[in-house]
């Protein structure tokens, strides 16, 4: 059965730019009420004009556990309860593994796992009482196997994977639904410098937000996009790691990261997600 999001009210963090404002946009096309969170207040509130519909925009840290409780509050304030958070918060700085420092790796798990769990945790509090309630955690394909010269970025979403699973087995009987949302090589500015893969085509922020939409009207738990990836996924899994690893190169897996990594396209993310 399909859920009507006509009224429904739906958080959404890092939602400033990319997958989250392409979400919100999609979202309030279906007749949600939206609040963006982003750490960056001015690019939310364009955002937040751009799509009308009554979309708010809200400071949000989503490591300070403070900010995250009042971005939470606000919403309630101005919107009504919480029915769907929507985890898309997160960072992929890529190097080697010996070229990353310590406080790379700190912010990646900090915005990609611990934000995640945070939130999960909140609007649960939050929506058990009521019976009802939709958690969305964006985390990735490169969860689901690791990639060179993303070896961090891959844990975090592998553990965003794994949260979802047992959050999902947690709340099954409390009205609670959970969703874990695992695109590929989406086009923002998170892959900048990023190269198409012969197989695995590049998909557009909004397969996702329109991917996230369908999550939302009609709940499961695995989101793959786009959907080609799910049985790919699947049936390599079941290879020897050696042949794994063999049709891993065949699709250019094994360097399309490296190769990204000192690509110049990347410098204003890279120092914009490293907090530079």
């Amino acid at each position: 059965m399909s859920t009507s999001l006509t009224g429904r009210v739906v958080a959404i963090t890092g939602a400033g730019r990319g997958i989250g404002a392409c979400t919100a946009k999609a979202l309030v096309a279906a007749g949600a009420k939206v609040a963006i969170g982003d750490i960056d207040l001015a690019p939310a509130q364009e955002t937040a004009d751009s799509i009308g519909g009554g979309t708010i925009a809200l400071q949000l840290d989503v490591t300070d556990p403070k900010s995250f409780d009042a971005f939470l509050d606000a919403v309630e304030a101005q919107l009504g309860p919480i029915d769907v958070l929507v985890n898309n918060a997160g960072i992929m700085p890529l190097s080697p593994l010996l070229e990353e420092d310590e406080a790379t790796t700190a912010r990646i798990l900090q915005l990609n796992v611990e934000a995640m769990i945070r939130g999960t945790r909140e609007a649960v509090r939050r929506m058990q009482p009521r019976g009802r309630g939709h958690i969305v955690n964006v985390a990735s394909t490169a969860g689901k196997g690791g990639i060179p010269g993303a070896s961090t970025y891959c844990a975090s979403k592998a553990a965003v994977i794994a949260f979802s699973e047992a959050v999902r087995m947690e709340v099954r009987d409390s009205g609670i639904e959970v969703s874990c949302v695992m695109p590929g090589i989406t086009r923002t500015e998170l892959t900048d410098g990023v190269a198409d893969l012969p197989a695995f085509r590049a998909i557009q922020p909004e397969d996702v937000a329109d991917a996230i939409v369908e999550a939302v009207q009609k709940p499961r738990f695995d989101i793959y996009i786009p959907r080609s990836a799910g049985p790919l996924i699947y049936t390599t899994g079941l290879l020897p790691r050696r042949a794994r690893e063999w049709v891993g190169r065949k699709m250019g897996v094994d360097h399309v990261f490296m190769d990204a990594a000192h690509n110049p396209e990347r410098k204003a993310y890279e120092e914009r997600a490293r907090g530079m």
